[in-house]
């Protein structure tokens, strides 16, 4: 907003800073340099700008699938581009380093030895994303924030329409589809 002290910081360039923040991953002074904006106010920005180009494109660039065809066509190029067999995406956790959040305690410091949230994301064979997760605090393990996310509860409720259970290649044992992780 307009002040009588300056001007508003221009939407290109909160969002220019943001996507290179999301790409090289460094810290605030590192991004807010270039821009010419303080690392406080890049602090404050990034959060908001990531949550409005979620909200902007989630239907448009992070399409879930819907049917077990769909899932199905995603396992088949999992097994013919990795030959990785019954994976309907992999499954990972990437630490966003942020700065410690007043009176936070320990909740954002991870086992790397800084501060972050954790981003976790399905991804297709091609590296596309297909769900993701933002915002788990540093200290949790990927483990302990897919057992609280929305992915696992709508796989357990069967809302995802995974495909039945078939056998593996070379293999009559039926076994249902595996999220391989990192």
């Amino acid at each position: 907003m307009d002040t009588n002290y300056r001007l508003a910081i221009d939407p290109g360039v909160k969002l220019a800073a943001t996507l290179r923040y999301l790409a090289i991953g460094e810290s605030y002074p590192t991004v807010s340099y270039p821009f010419r904006v303080s690392r406080h106010t890049v602090a404050a920005f990034i959060p908001i700008v990531t949550e409005a180009i979620v909200e902007e494109y989630r239907d448009e660039v992070i399409p879930c699938p819907v049917t077990a065809e769909e899932w199905k066509q995603i396992a088949d190029e999992f097994q013919k581009r990795w030959n990785v067999p019954h994976a309907p995406g992999a499954l990972d956790g990437k630490h966003c380093a942020i700065r410690k959040p007043p009176n936070s305690g320990s909740l954002y410091y991870n086992y790397k030895k800084f501060c972050s949230v954790v981003l976790m994301a399905l991804v297709d064979a091609n590296y596309r994303f297909l769900w993701i997760d933002v915002g788990g605090y540093g200290h949790m393990s990927d483990a302990q924030i897919f057992n609280a996310s929305e992915l696992k509860e709508c796989i357990e409720e069967g809302m995802l329409n995974l495909p039945a259970p078939a056998p593996m290649p070379n293999d009559d044992v039926e076994v249902p589809l595996l999220l391989p992780g990192g």
